[in-house]
């Protein structure tokens, strides 16, 4: 759904989103062992892919690129806590965030990753244009702002 040039993500919509994302990772016969959410955007996305798979094993890479709406650092910088990464060694990864947007981020984590496994595949609810990795799963595509329902509002402030 679109409203005043952005695209705006709803809860239930995301619900559909997440399942509709989920059956395409399943239906292209691709077995995740872990899923990889980065945080802050892909935390809720990777949890609910994982349920949906039924993929128990999670972790989180936390990575910052976005200072504020449509700025970013430089570069996106790798945050603590780091993954354990010895426990991903060899394994089949799912990555997953909201949106490969300058994909930047995205081609980070997995360039990381492939450090210490073969496989690892990357899934996202939303691809921009103009982003320089192409996901192996995306929702939709867009090249508008996105309202996510898990960061739209201002931040919750003593009463």
């Amino acid at each position: 759904m679109t409203d005043g040039g952005r695209e705006v993500l709803t809860w239930e919509t995301f619900g559909t989103a997440s399942r509709e994302l989920t059956q395409s990772i399943v239906d292209s016969g691709f077995e995740p062992e872990i899923v990889i959410a980065i945080a802050r955007g892909g935390l809720i996305p990777a949890g609910a892919i994982a349920y949906a798979m039924g993929v128990k094993a999670a972790g989180t890479l936390n990575v910052e690129f976005y200072s504020d709406i449509e700025e970013t650092l430089p570069d996106p910088v790798v945050l603590e806590p780091l993954l354990d990464t010895d426990a991903i060694v060899g394994k089949r990864l799912l990555v997953v965030d909201d949106v490969a947007d300058s994909g930047r981020t995205l081609a980070l984590v997995v360039e990381l990753l492939k450090k210490h496994t073969d496989e690892v595949k990357s899934a996202v609810i939303y691809t921009k244009p103009q982003s320089i990795i192409a996901p192996d799963f995306s929702w939709r595509e867009t090249d508008l702002w996105i309202n996510f329902p898990w960061s739209s509002l201002p931040v919750i402030t003593p009463a």
